[in-house]
């Protein structure tokens, strides 16, 4: 729970508990969305099936709400949350690997724990593949390390980066969210998947 912690609003240990506890909220939530399914997440790349982009963008949009509400109200302090640093080169490379891995596999490293931990074998063989690709990356990192760290942009958040009021951020970012909630609609109804 990060600077709740800090502000001793819960101790150590209970932080690990409720860790814990929203661990397997988490799990649950995206077994019940249908994330265990490579069928399903495959659907967001051909249309038929949205599922993954209302899940993510609710799930988003709710974690920014509360963290505004939560320092709103001086329970938790903005500053205090690590985030990661972007490398933009990285993060594109990166980002094209791991989406034609997704696409191949029909599983992201989340999702795939999420559908082994119920028993599916091809998310077995996906999280196999995970393993190699992390041993690949971790050994050959002399070879990439130049591209890893290029491009350095700091920790900017988005409101920040575009030099806009957080409230005002969130606002948009909700009128995104519905946008995208409708074209999710709309591609379903377009691209609806055949059934054997």
């Amino acid at each position: 729970m990060g600077p709740l912690v800090v502000y001793d609003i819960i101790s150590a240990n209970t932080n690990l508990l409720l860790a814990f506890i929203v661990g397997i909220g988490f799990g649950f939530v995206l077994e019940s969305s249908g994330f265990s399914s490579s069928r399903t997440l495959a659907g967001m790349f051909y249309g038929y099936d949205t599922t993954v982009l209302k899940v993510f963008f609710t799930a988003a949009i709710v974690a920014m709400l509360g963290l505004l509400f939560f320092s709103l109200f001086g329970w938790i302090d903005l500053n205090l949350i690590y985030i990661n640093p972007t490398f933009l080169w990285s993060a594109i490379v990166g980002g094209a690997i791991m989406g034609i891995g997704f696409i191949l596999g029909g599983f992201c490293p989340g999702t795939a724990v999420c559908a082994f931990s119920i028993g599916k074998l091809d998310a077995l063989m996906f999280i196999g593949g995970l393993i190699v690709g992390i041993l690949i990356f971790t050994e050959g990192f002399p070879l990439w390390k130049g591209l890893f760290y290029a491009e350095n942009m700091g920790t900017p958040t988005m409101d920040k980066f575009f030099g806009i009021p957080q409230g005002l951020f969130a606002l948009l970012m909700i009128l995104v969210a519905f946008g995208m909630f409708y074209v999710g609609d709309w591609a379903e109804k377009k691209f609806p998947r055949d059934e054997y």
